[in-house]
Order: structure tokens, then C-alpha cells, then sequence
């Protein structure tokens, strides 16, 4: 018989009335091997549905080149909780906020002028539907009229907070269905103000997404709708940033009473099941009177912690539900440990200038370019001018720069611009040599993933540098996304004060979760195996890095610290206890 699910005044499973139960996980937020061991505990919890956002940015990071493999590999994720009887809500981006780097939007999207993303655009349209044909070929033949496990799709994310184009929101529910999708569409949005008015569209079943007063949100939803009342992102925690004073969490004994209060009136997503981790360079960012891009951890003070433990929210919750549904007993499959690998101490050192050569192609030009436009999405650039008729720098100023930039003379660091700090002229009082150069690293903090600023994040420099008054023209550029850091050489010099990379070893016997504590650190990345965990920051709150077990091979293993800041120690320690604050 053929499945199918439906959304009538409730949601139907074969003519069958149920309560869909879910909880958010970001597939590509945590390592594949560790997928079925969370969907597990989702299960066990009495959920019965996961919910998963698409990240385009990901798939596509280069135009045209597709990626679905290993913690991309959607399919795989899809199904492991279809062999688990979970249903499964897919949000296909393309726009996706999750506090993820753009919201998901691929970087690359910016080196286009004119640019104009999030409504009927035709040159944005075009690219979303060549991402749609082949995300769909993936997703079509998962949903279950054709025997998969996938029940709704998502139509844009919180649109209602962003803009009014209906007609925008028309084609891409045209779009979708034409790529094959059978299952009911779902929009989401926050039930205040206009925003459900201005997310909903014709034809698509509206949600509502908050953290608290549910009788009074779902009163607002009964307004947009006569089918079942849906909390799609139930909020339990929430995100932090760098520079805020501690971790941030929610109050237990609220969480308990709203998740009652939808489980006796409506349907729920829990968001985040499990928030897991920013890996690389795709933390987001927000940008409301200054920029607070975001930490590493999506921890999230989710239903299970970062590296997926179990909490007292997640026996609180599992308690609740229990008193609707018969919970299920269901036996986890993963061994998972926690390994203190204790101190380790530096083998080697080398310096940012030195490798420059190394780690990418020279880019000249008259002006200084974008990250976009230099081809690069994420990670650090550097531009380098001779300043042969200046004899000191009195002020200068960048032009149309994102995020943080460092400037050096003749490779000593003279100044750090972070945030509003580049919008204005700075004095300086720096003598100059014949032919001295400046360089300038600029740190691309993570885009702005929510509300108005999206179409200004391009990162980098992408106008100009006045230096005393004038322009500086002629620049080299060097992209340092740090995707392949096998190239960089640790028999080059190395200078106190100065950006570098710090390379570690240590012997695993057995391959554990670790967390890597950057205490004594300034700021920068970290990689295990190449892998690169994500961002460190000594302002805090997250203190250590997770680093899953299946990242560590048996034996000999590398971790290589990227810092900018010349803080550093001749040793790191790896702890079996998180800190995030």
C-alpha cells in the first residue's frame, strides 16, 4: 500500500489521525557516525519525527559543484531515521537562518553586483532552481508516497520576518512541487506582529515558531489557520556569542510547562533536539547595533548537550511525553566514551608571512577586492601594498570592510579594527622606511544570518585603503581559506608577535570524545587531522573545543593551531569535560 500524509483540520498518517512529535538535528552539525546514536535517544524520548534544515551553502559551496557525501550526505541521514520509524520534516533551504554561517546561502552569491536575495529576483531564482534540481533528485524518491520517511517540506524559513513577496513565496512552492514534491508544504514563522501574514502563502500550511505562552501563540495561529496547530521551532535553549558573559540556558521548569501545554493542543518540533557544532567557519552571525558573530558550540542548552549526552531536560521531556504515548524501547547501538589525553606539548612552529606562498596563489590589482570577488567564501585574506611615498602613517581607513582587520608594518602589527571600528578613520602615528609595506589580515567572523544586512556580507575589503588622506593602489592578495593546511611548512620562520601556525601530536590507543582546552590562547582555529573544528576566541564564553572521537585515528594524531593574536603556549591539554561557559 501506498504511504501518505495529509493535512486536513489534523495531520493524517493513511487516513490516521497523529500528533507529530519531533525534535531538531542539523545533520550536518555532527560527525555521520554519530547520527543513528542521536536519532536513538530522539526516538527513546517518544519523539516520532525528526526535523532537519538543508544547508546550500554546503552543497554548493562552489557554483555548480555538488556535495553530498560523508556529513553532507543527506540521504544517508534521511534514511538511518527511516530504518528507525521516525518520520522525517526536510526545510530545504535556501535560506535557512539556524544561526548558520549566511543563513546557508552560498557565499558566492555576493560576487554578483547587484545581487538581491530572498525575493523575485530573477538571477538569485535561477540559482536556486539549478541547486533545487539536484537537492531534489536526492529528496523526491525519500518522501513517503514512494515508500521514504519524509512527511512535509518546508517553503522558505521565517519569511515573515524579512519581507513581503508573496509572489516570491509562490514560485519557490511552484518550484519545489515541480522538482517532485508530493508531500504537504509547511511555512514557519513567529506569531508576531505581521510576520505570520507576511510569511504565508496560498496552498502551504503556516507554523509558528517561539519558546514560551503557547496558549497565546497557538491562539494567534488559530487565526492563519483551521488545520492542526504546529509549534515548528519550539525554542528550549539558545545560541551564544562571543563576548557574552556566560553560556546561555533556559528555564527548566518553564520548558516542562509549555511542552505540556503543546502536547494537550497541538504539534511540536523541538528546536534543538541536539544543537551540535559550528565546525569550521560556519558559525552565524547577528548584527542588530554591533556584530555578535557566534561561538563554535551549538550546544544550545538543547534536549542533549553538544556531544550528545543526555540531560535533565531530556528525562524531564521524555517524562512528559510518556504520559501521551507509549514510549518505546529502544536500545543504543554506539559506544561512545570520553578520553582525557592530558597535556601536549608543541612540536613545531612557523609564521603566517612565511607562508604565504604555500597556502595560495598571489592575486594583484589596482584596488583591493572582496573575499567574493577574489573567489574565496570563508577563513582570512590578506592584502599587502609597498608604501613608497609616505614617510609615516598619520591615519587610515578601510572602505567598505568586513570583519576584523589587523595591520602590520613591514610585518609588526601596529593596529586592530573589529566591527564599527572600521567604519571610521583611525590615527596612527607609525614612521615608515623606504619602501615599507602594509599588510592588512582580514578575518571574515562568520556572515550576518538573520534579518536585513544579508545583501551587505561581503567580506574582506572591497573598496578601498586611505592612508594620510589618499588612496593606496596596487595590491597583492593572498585567500587563506585554510581548507588544506598539509601545505604549510614548519621550517619557515617564525616571529614572536606575529600570526602563525602550532602544530601538536599526540598517541591515541583508543579514539574518545575530547574537548581541546585553549586556555593561554588569543584567537584563531583549530584543526585535528586537518579537520578544522572551528573558531577560538580567549574573550569566551566556550573555553574548550569538542572534537568527536571518529575525527581521531588510532595512533598518531596531529591537531595545528591557526592564532593571530601572538598568544600563545608551548602546550595545549585535551580534557574529557566540555566548558562552553
Amino acid at each position: 500500500m501506498q504511504n501518505k500524509f495529509d493535512i486536513r483540520d489534523k495531520f493524517y498518517l493513511n487516513g490516521d489521525e497523529i500528533q507529530i512529535i519531533s525534535g531538531g538535528i542539523h545533520y550536518f552539525r555532527v560527525v555521520p557516525e554519530y547520527w543513528k546514536d542521536r536519532l536513538e535517544k530522539l526516538k527513546a524520548m517518544g519523539c516520532n519525527t525528526v526535523e532537519t534544515y538543508v544547508p546550500w551553502n554546503l552543497h554548493e559551496e562552489e557554483k555548480g559543484k555538488f556535495n553530498f557525501d560523508g556529513i553532507l550526505d543527506i540521504k544517508k541521514f534521511i534514511e538511518v531515521a527511516g530504518e528507525l520509524g521516525l518520520w522525517v520534516i526536510v526545510r530545504p533551504s535556501p535560506y535557512i537562518c539556524a544561526e548558520w554561517e549566511f543563513g546557508g546561502l552560498p557565499a558566492w552569491l555576493l560576487k554578483e553586483d547587484g545581487m538581491r536575495l530572498r525575493g523575485l529576483y530573477e538571477p538569485f531564482l535561477n540559482h536556486v532552481k539549478s541547486y533545487y534540481k539536484e537537492l531534489f533528485k536526492i529528496l523526491t524518491p525519500l518522501q513517503i508516497n514512494y515508500g521514504g520517511p519524509v512527511i512535509m517540506m518546508q517553503v522558505e524559513n521565517e519569511y515573515g520576518y524579512y519581507g513581503d513577496d508573496t509572489e516570491y513565496l509562490k514560485w519557490m512552492a511552484q518550484v519545489m512541487r515541480e522538482e517532485g514534491t508530493v508531500v504537504p508544504l509547511v511555512t514557519s514563522d513567529g506569531p508576531w506582529g505581521d510576520a505570520l501574514d507576511c510569511g504565508k502563502v496560498e496552498g502551504v500550511h503556516p507554523t509558528a515558531n517561539f519558546g514560551s505562552k503557547v496558549a497565546q501563540q497557538f491562539e494567534i495561529l488559530k487565526k492563519h489557520t483551521d488545520g492542526p496547530l504546529m509549534c515548528m521551532e519550539f525554542w528550549v535553549g539558545w545560541f551564544d556569542n562571543w563576548g557574552v558573559d556566560k553560556h546561555q540556558t533556559s528555564d527548566l521548569e518553564e520548558n516542562k510547562k509549555d511542552l505540556e501545554e503543546i502536547m494537550k493542543t497541538g504539534n511540536v518540533n523541538i528546536y534543538m533536539f541536539e544543537g551540535g557544532t559550528n565546525f569550521g567557519f560556519m558559525n552565524g552571525s547577528n548584527y542588530y547595533d554591533v556584530l555578535t558573530p557566534d561561538v563554535t558550540s551549538y550546544d544550545y542548552d538543547a534536549v542533549l548537550t553538544e556531544s550528545g549526552k543526555l540531560t535533565p531536560k531530556y528525562e524531564a521531556f521524555k517524562e512528559i511525553i510518556g504520559r501521551y504515548k507509549e514510549l518505546p524501547e529502544v536500545t543504543l547501538t554506539t559506544d561512545i566514551q570520553e578520553k582525557e589525553y592530558g597535556t601536549v606539548k608543541l612540536h613545531s612552529k612557523t609564521g603566517l608571512f612565511a607562508n604565504l606562498n604555500n597556502l595560495t596563489e598571489k592575486q594583484t590589482g589596482k584596488y583591493p577586492v572582496s573575499m567574493e570577488r577574489a573567489g574565496q567564501n570563508y577563513g582570512y585574506i590578506l592584502y599587502r601594498s609597498t608604501l613608497k611615498k609616505e614617510k609615516n602613517i598619520e591615519k587610515i581607513r578601510l572602505y567598505d570592510a568586513n570583519d576584523r582587520a589587523q595591520l602590520f608594518v613591514n610585518q609588526k602589527p601596529v593596529l586592530t579594527l573589529y566591527d564599527r571600528e572600521l567604519l571610521t578613520e583611525s590615527e596612527l602615528a607609525v614612521e615608515l622606511t623606504a619602501n615599507s609595506q602594509l599588510d592588512i589580515l582580514v578575518e571574515n567572523m562568520g556572515r550576518v544570518n538573520f534579518g536585513p544586512r544579508l545583501e551587505k556580507q561581503r567580506k574582506g575589503i572591497d573598496s578601498g585603503v586611505q592612508v594620510n588622506g589618499h588612496l593606496i593602489f596596487d595590491w597583492e592578495m593572498y585567500t587563506l581559506p585554510l581548507k588544506d593546511i598539509d601545505k604549510v611548512d614548519y621550517e619557515k620562520d617564525y616571529e614572536e608577535g606575529r600570526p602563525g601556525f602550532y602544530r601538536f601530536f599526540f598517541e591515541a590507543e583508543e579514539a574518545g570524545d575530547t574537548y581541546l582546552d585553549f586556555t593561554g590562547w588569543g584567537k584563531g582555529c583549530a584543526f585535528i587531522n586537518g579537520f578544522n573544528l572551528g573558531r577560538f576566541w580567549e574573550i569566551g564564553p566556550q573555553k574548550r573545543l569538542y572534537i568527536p572521537a571518529p575525527l581521531l585515528k588510532k595512533g598518531k594524531n596531529e591537531i595545528v593551531l591557526f592564532e593571530t593574536e601572538g598568544k600563545w603556549k608551548d602546550e595545549i591539554y585535551l580534557s574529557n569535560e566540555p566548558d562552553i561557559g
